[in-house]
């Protein structure tokens, strides 16, 4: 249930079945098929927004040549038993694919920083790290990591979501295959189940 009819067509079309999305919509319809696109019931905190001097540098450069040379991040809630808990997710512009995770109870510069430590190799290799303006994204911890490895910091333009619509788009997948729907009884098994994900 976690592909709707563009997805479908997609894997269709890869085992040489030309479908359009109109007769896949039917036939789900009288399956009962239903995909897992919902929003979940989240009541964001009102806070003030990051004043910090930091600049737009990526500047909606989403499509990179190369590895590793700009990684985009954001932070998404999680419903474990009667509490929201946060996961961190890095993803690399140049294929798209979430590179560093975390997850835990508080939205915190601590929770950015697990994400940034579980990127398997080397971190001098990224170039850039683009971000919104998240208090956990711009602080003493991040800064003083991002500056051992030489990695210029961007951050997006207040109240602009479009500046870092990758990030955003990864978490709407994320949601619809990962989070909805599942039962997390522990971060720990949120934790298991993510790393497994």
């Amino acid at each position: 249930c976690n592909y709707g009819t563009r997805k479908l067509k997609v894997e269709l079309k890869k085992q040489n079945w030309i479908v359009s999305r109109r007769r896949i919509g039917r036939i789900m319809k009288q399956l009962g098929l239903v995909s897992n696109y919902t929003v979940a019931q989240y009541k964001p905190y009102k806070q003030s927004s990051n004043e910090a001097p930091t600049r737009n540098e990526l500047q909606r450069q989403f499509n990179q040549e190369e590895a590793l040379t700009v990684v985009v991040s954001d932070l998404t809630y999680v419903r474990v038993e009667k509490k929201w808990h946060y996961v961190c997710l890095f993803v690399d512009l140049f294929n798209r694919e979430i590179i560093g995770y975390s997850a835990g109870p508080n939205k915190t510069a601590d929770l950015v920083y697990k994400a940034l430590a579980s990127i398997k190799g080397n971190l001098h290799n990224i170039q850039m790290f683009h971000t919104d303006r998240g208090k956990e994204f711009d602080n003493k911890l991040l800064s003083e990591a991002l500056e051992t490895f030489g990695i210029q910091r961007s951050l997006s333009t207040k109240g602009c979501p479009y500046d870092n619509a990758v990030a955003e788009a990864m978490f709407k997948v994320f949601k619809t295959e990962f989070a909805n729907g599942a039962h997390f009884t522990s971060l720990e098994q949120l934790k298991l189940e993510l790393n497994d994900y």
